[in-house]
């Protein structure tokens, strides 16, 4: 394992949030959560990998859809507890079709 990730302050289950932003127009895509698997695979294939906290499973973002994410930089905040990942986008990061998770105004939901 790659010995940086000694310093990453994981959480009780052993992950980090990570932020996902485009870094052409530095809109936030999604959010997600990493261990240290998933966050290796990331660095390794250069693409993200992700740890489905519901399916309790590595997940890479893209696989079936082919809506990957090229990453271009990982930075960390300065509480070491959570990721900033910048990307090139090919296609939509939401499930729904919508280029980013965060469509939604709080006050369009009931």
């Amino acid at each position: 394992m790659d010995k940086r990730f000694e310093q990453i302050k994981w959480d009780q289950h052993g992950l980090i949030a990570a932020i996902v932003q485009d870094i052409n127009t530095r809109e936030v895509l999604t959010l997600a959560y990493m261990n240290a698997e998933s966050l290796e695979q990331t660095l390794t294939i250069g693409e993200t990998v992700f740890w489905s906290r519901s399916r309790q499973e590595l997940w890479h973002k893209g696989a079936t859809s082919g809506n990957t994410q090229k990453v271009h930089e990982i930075r960390i905040d300065c509480d070491l507890d959570a990721l900033l990942i910048l990307v090139e986008p090919a296609g939509p990061a939401c499930h729904t079709g919508a280029v980013t998770c965060f469509y939604r105004r709080l006050e369009e939901i009931e």
